[in-house]
């Protein structure tokens, strides 16, 4: 609706506060008279309108001033026919008893004026003007002033009548600010919550139907869901509900969707902000809108509060950069103020999320305010099928469909991964003209998610020969080392950056992994570069990336995995975030010897190295293998795992055996 339609005053239906007051609960407060934003800045523009018509209508106008010459004047002052004139330096203000008619004179060249006849004039003394010069306006009777000449009209009129709209909308400020100080909204609304608000009743209801492969973490909230349905189950005991529940998990993992099933499944309204909202460049804006939401939330209690990414505002105090510390703060004090105000029996629950929680004040997390961590992990195997289940209820699949197999192949995907993974294969299905969405469209839009997109560049034979070579070496080693993922498919089209791909996909998940798994995959890295070097006897830069991969994982083997016997178990890199994959760090400064770090650097080379010559050793071994996949790969570009044992005609790697633990022998 434009905002000229809208009514001058919102009002709530009667009966909604009605049946609020009768069902014990106090009225939302929305049935008072409000003026609609809009309205604000039209009388606003109203006011400065008013001030324009005031000024050019309805005050007198002045008398207009003609500046004349010096001898015009000085000839009607010895004609008597100056009235009074005002000097200031070198100007003379003055009027005529007479008006006279006088005609400015012009170039030749330039059109000659009308003659005009002159009341109120100026004029500038020439600075070589005679002493008795006073004397001679005194002897004319030309009175001389020490005020400005006035130009018509009282002057409180004229002050009142230019100011006043003026002043009227200062005044209509001053009131506005008061108002917004009073509702604690702040001026022009900058303090009122940026909360939006889903009404179960309006909105589409989420529950736990729509949650799946979480289970750990949802059934850590089916109490707080019992708590809202029937709170006199538990405070019959003396038993309170958390005030709050911090949501920890990866990016993805369903954080947010698992507040809303919350509220979903209680039937309560659900106000959810992203913290970085509250913060605004004015200090004390976001205080004034956690106060706000803590308001709203109270007078529809009982109601959830969801804070996304609340490390944004959450973090330790004294850790945050000079110009933002003083708002950040503030707003944390007064989410702790208000965590601490408000009762577990008003029904108020806060949830919020983040991925760093080891960044939160202490405060934030201690008991009587965030008092249940929940952890949301990423899905396993049989929780990613649930997961691709849910998202492929409104897509027509094809009979060859097996989601089981597809949540075997996406290991370390999160739900938002495959809600996209779906997504990607019906996109694809329709750019191919299906009517279902088939198997093959799953995977190729698992390779797209994964591996990136086809790009078509042309390659010279030799080229695409060496990226052969190159890629069947990973292949190979993928095949012949003990415990390696199983090599799915390998390529010779370029996708993303770089220009070939081998895809190993783990059997399953895994959550532990042994020294001789990461040795395995150390030799597998290094496969393309000693293929290179076997074959061709020379070095290419298309190994820069597993060289890269290799390092880090040697590095972590040494460093925080205690995999090296010269250094021991000792932790010589600080832990990463299990949610973001990056180290805390320890402020820059290495917490250990110049000595210790060569050491370091010198067995993260060794590990390296063998690992190197043993990857060379196996493909010379397997040469002929290695040719054959070669051929295959120049000749149909993309081979699957089944294609790949064909033409080389190996096994799948062998399983490594683990070795149970067994007593020491006597003697």
């Amino acid at each position: 609706m434009p905002w000229w339609q809208l009514p001058l005053r919102q009002t709530r239906p009667p009966d909604a506060n009605r049946q609020r007051r009768q069902a014990g609960g106090k009225p939302d407060g929305n049935d008072r008279p409000a003026l609609p934003p809009n309205w604000i800045w039209l009388i606003f523009l109203v006011l400065l309108a008013v001030n324009y018509l005031v000024s050019t209508f309805f005050l007198p106008a002045p008398d207009p001033v003609v500046r004349v010459p010096y001898t015009l004047f000085r000839e009607q002052v010895v004609g008597e026919n100056v009235e009074s004139i005002y000097s200031r330096g070198e100007s003379i203000e003055g009027r005529f008893e007479t008006p006279v008619e006088w005609t400015p004179a012009r170039r030749a060249d330039e059109p000659a004026e009308e003659p005009r006849l002159v009341d109120h004039f100026r004029t500038t003394l020439p600075s070589f003007i005679d002493p008795g010069f006073e004397q001679l306006l005194i002897d004319h009777g030309v009175e001389i002033r020490a005020e400005p000449i006035e130009t018509g009209g009282s002057p409180w009129l004229t002050l009142l009548i230019g100011f006043g709209p003026a002043l009227a909308i200062i005044g209509f400020y001053i009131w506005l600010f008061r108002r917004a100080a009073r509702q604690g909204s702040g001026l022009m609304g900058f303090g009122k919550s940026q909360a939006r608000r889903y009404d179960i009743e309006q909105e589409t209801k989420v529950t736990f139907d729509d949650v799946a492969g979480i289970d750990e973490a949802e059934n850590e909230l089916v109490e707080i869901v019992d708590f809202l349905k029937n709170p006199e189950k538990y405070t019959r005991l003396g038993g309170t509900a958390p005030k709050g529940v911090l949501l920890v998990g990866a990016p993805g993992t369903g954080k947010t969707l698992l507040a809303k099933a919350v509220a979903g499944e209680a039937g309560v309204p659900f106000f959810s902000m992203s913290a970085a909202e509250f913060v605004e460049m004015i200090v004390g804006v976001g205080a004034a809108r956690v106060r706000d939401l803590f308001r709203q939330a109270r007078e529809h209690a009982p109601s959830i509060i969801f804070i996304d990414e609340i490390d944004s505002i959450g973090r330790a105090r004294g850790q945050v950069a000079i110009g933002g510390a003083s708002e950040q703060e503030q707003t944390l004090n007064q989410i702790l103020t208000e965590m601490d105000g408000f009762s577990s029996k008003e029904g108020v629950i806060v949830l919020a999320a983040t991925n760093q929680p080891e960044v939160l004040d202490r405060a934030l997390l201690r008991a009587g305010r965030f008092d249940r961590r929940v952890v949301v992990n990423l899905p396993d195997k049989i929780g990613r099928k649930a997961i691709l289940e849910v998202h492929t209820r409104q897509v027509p699949l094809a009979p060859d469909v097996d989601l089981g197999e597809l949540g075997t192949a996406t290991p370390g995907l999160s739900g938002a991964d495959l809600k996209n993974l779906v997504n990607e294969a019906a996109l694809l299905a329709a750019r191919r003209e299906q009517d279902t969405v088939q198997q093959k469209d799953f995977l190729d839009a698992l390779e797209k998610i994964l591996l990136g997109p086809e790009r078509p560049i042309l390659l010279s034979q030799a080229d695409r020969e060496r990226i052969a070579y190159h890629e069947g070496g990973h292949a190979i080693l993928g095949l012949v080392m003990p415990g390696a993922d199983p090599v799915h498919r390998v390529s010779i089209v370029p996708r993303g950056q770089a220009l070939g791909i081998t895809y190993q996909r783990p059997p399953a998940d895994r959550y532990n992994y042994p020294e001789a798994y990461l040795r395995a995959r150390l030799v597998g890295m290094l496969g393309g570069r000693a293929a290179e070097e076997v074959v061709y006897g020379t070095r290419t830069t298309g190994a820069e990336n597993d060289i890269e991969q290799a390092t880090s994982l040697a590095r972590n083997m040494v460093a925080r995995w205690g995999m090296s016997d010269a250094l021991g178990l000792v932790q010589l890199a600080p832990r990463q975030n299990p949610y973001l994959g990056t180290s805390g760090g320890y402020g820059g400064d290495r917490p250990y010897s110049e000595d210790t770090a060569r050491l370091l650097d010198a067995e993260v080379q060794r590990i390296i190295n063998e690992s190197y010559e043993l990857a060379k050793r196996l493909l010379r071994q397997h040469r002929a293998q290695l040719d054959a996949l070669v051929q295959a790969l120049l000749a149909r570009e993309t081979l699957d795992e089944q294609e790949i044992l064909e033409v080389t005609g190996l096994p799948p790697a062998p399983v490594l055996e683990s070795r149970p633990l067994t007593a020491p022998s006597p003697g």
